[in-house]
């Protein structure tokens, strides 16, 4: 969601001491996590269509709803 959308995109190159969300995305990837990036939130700042990370797959609110709704915790920030 918000900016976090910049978080999927595919072949990050962070300089050394920072770190890489690519490759920790990749790590929960590899767990069987799921990754969904906001849609509206992507086209709100200009990334419609971006180069994704594998694995990963644009989403919308209504999906998001409904996985809160099929939870049973949720953080909230």
């Amino acid at each position: 969601m918000a900016d976090a959308a910049f978080c999927a995109i595919a072949v990050q190159n962070t300089p050394g001491g920072y770190y890489n969300i690519e490759r920790m995305l990749k790590s929960v990837l590899a767990r069987g996590g799921r990754v969904r990036i906001c849609g509206g939130c992507s086209e709100a700042r200009g990334i419609k269509d971006p180069p994704l990370i594998e694995g990963t797959e644009m989403s919308t609110m209504a999906e998001l709803t409904q996985w809160v709704m099929d939870s049973d915790k949720v953080v909230t920030f």
